[in-house]
């Protein structure tokens, strides 16, 4: 298993309903994240011990919230907010 991100709870109905330039930037810093949380736990899959504390990011037209789960390798966007600024 290698390291994805992925839309989970409402955060799925929202992205169908949110323009697609504002879904672009939440994929590219959703992509950092990945990338991040890889490099922080190489060896994911044998992880002991609680997952790190998720976080708010803030991205152009709105904000999203994610969380990292290490022995899935997986960040999760939990929730997305456009607000369309």
């Amino acid at each position: 298993m290698s390291w994805k991100w992925e839309y989970a709870f409402g955060a799925e109905e929202t992205a169908r309903t949110a323009p697609a330039p504002f879904l672009a930037v939440v994929a590219r810093k959703a992509d950092e994240l990945v990338r991040a949380a890889e490099a922080l736990h190489v060896h994911g899959r044998a992880h002991e011990g609680l997952d790190p504390k998720g976080g708010d990011i803030l991205v152009p037209g709105g904000m999203f919230t994610y969380q990292v789960v290490v022995r899935s390798e997986r960040v999760y966007v939990v929730q997305i907010t456009y607000l369309g600024f």
